[in-house]
């Protein structure tokens, strides 16, 4: 069946897109589009998906299938009802009454407006535990009876506008797969209806033989649009900038992207980093941060790690100090000595520090003003010779593409206009 590869970033868009059209298919009385996002395990299929409904400020349920054991708690429970009815008086004109020609002209005109008593039947279906209250209220009995499903506890106090998120559902049970077909069908599940404007995702792991997962024939592939998860260390970068991941530890995986594996996924890397956080010298810190590292992510990446301390590479100029430093003389010399020059440069190094200042630009002037220094500082590294051009260009876009409001006045800078025209 087809699939779409992605990014988170390009997730949230692909998503962004099918809630637009979900709202204008139910207005036009049709049913919604679900997606299916699979991915290898702690990719980020998740926290992209909450993300997103904060975003959208959407009512957002979570439920892990492959941890519900019984079939009610996702689509509620069966209950018995009863349907049941109650006669009510109508008043209406003897005008509003059909009549021949003749019967009106017999009639006298006081007679047609006399007002006629009708009687009218009401009826509903009944909960078994609630049929002896309208009873008592003056409801009657029809003889029919049938078996219905309460709403199930979390859905039934949601209104609308939200995302109901089927985390791991081809992990659970046949049954509850089935089930899933049944919501995703119709948004509803034989007596209850999902409110209007919720959107159903879905998120699962590859059936490639590395999981223990349920194989979903074709028929029910059809139901719903699959996208491929796919790991990109930027944007994972992009996220650990506003998470606050430790800054050495974002440098190490944007120099190592390679060592993001199945086993070795972003999940547990980040559970490493955590891990360490607390340390201020990692140096003087090895034999722990080698332990903790291979009780978490293995020997070669910890391994990896230390080296990378043992290099000073923990110790590169900070995204912070380039932005902010109050010595802009200090600070750049700091930079030159990282980076290097002509034959001693160092082009990893320098897309690294690239790409931690456009991303903590854009996460610093979402709760500060960017005064005219932190202006003059950014035109310093993206018109001198620090950085290559095209590495200049990139910072350029990402925090015009990140919030262009807030740096309005680097437009205003020739040199940078013409950087970004190209």
């Amino acid at each position: 069946m087809g699939q779409v590869n992605l990014n988170a970033t390009e997730l949230k868009g692909f998503v962004n897109h099918i809630i637009k059209n979900n709202r204008f298919l139910q207005k036009e009385g049709k049913q919604s589009v679900s997606v299916e996002v699979v991915g290898e395990s702690g990719i980020g299929k998740t926290s992209t998906i909450v993300e997103l409904a904060k975003e959208n400020d959407l009512n957002f349920v979570k439920l892990n299938l492959a941890q519900i054991e019984e079939l009610g708690d996702l689509v509620g429970f069966p209950v018995r009802q009863f349907q049941m009815y109650k006669e009510t008086k109508v008043s209406e004109n003897n005008n509003d009454i059909s009549y021949t020609a003749a019967q009106r002209a017999a009639a006298s005109s006081t007679l047609a407006k006399m007002p006629v008593t009708k009687t009218k039947k009401v009826g509903l279906w009944v909960d078994e535990l609630a049929v002896q209250e309208y009873l008592k209220n003056g409801y009657k009995m029809t003889g029919k009876n049938r078996m219905s499903y309460c709403p199930p506890e979390w859905i039934a106090d949601k209104k609308s506008g939200g995302i109901l998120l089927l985390d791991d559902w081809n992990r659970a049970d046949v049954r509850f797969i089935q089930a899933c077909m049944e919501l995703i069908d119709r948004q509803s599940y034989i007596s209850w209806t999902l409110p209007q404007d919720w959107h159903i995702i879905l998120t699962a792991n590859p059936d490639n033989g590395d999981y223990m997962v349920n194989s979903v024939d074709s028929a029910q592939k059809t139901r719903y649009v699959t996208a491929n998860l796919k790991f990109d260390v930027n944007v994972w970068a992009q996220w650990a900038e506003e998470a606050g991941v430790d800054s050495r530890c974002i440098n190490f995986l944007l120099l190592n992207p390679e060592l993001v594996t199945q086993e070795t996924n972003a999940r547990s890397i980040t559970t490493f980093f955590n891990a360490i956080s607390s340390f201020d010298n990692f140096e003087d810190n090895l034999s722990m941060i080698q332990m903790i590292g291979e009780g978490s992510v293995g020997d070669a990446f910890a391994s990896m790690f230390t080296t990378f301390i043992n290099n000073k590479l923990d110790k590169l100029v900070t995204p912070k100090d380039l932005l902010t430093h109050d010595n802009q003389q200090y600070i750049l010399g700091e930079l030159r000595s990282c980076i290097g020059k002509d034959d001693n440069y160092r082009a990893d190094i320098a897309s690294t520090l690239a790409t931690r200042l456009a991303n903590y630009a854009v996460v610093y002037s979402k709760e500060n003003t960017v005064s005219q220094k932190n202006t003059d500082r950014l035109k310093v590294l993206c018109t001198e010779d620090y950085f290559t051009n095209d590495l200049k260009y990139l910072i350029v876009r990402s925090i015009f593409s990140g919030n262009k409001q807030k740096f309005n006045k680097l437009m205003m800078i020739p040199e940078i206009v013409k950087m970004t025209m190209k």
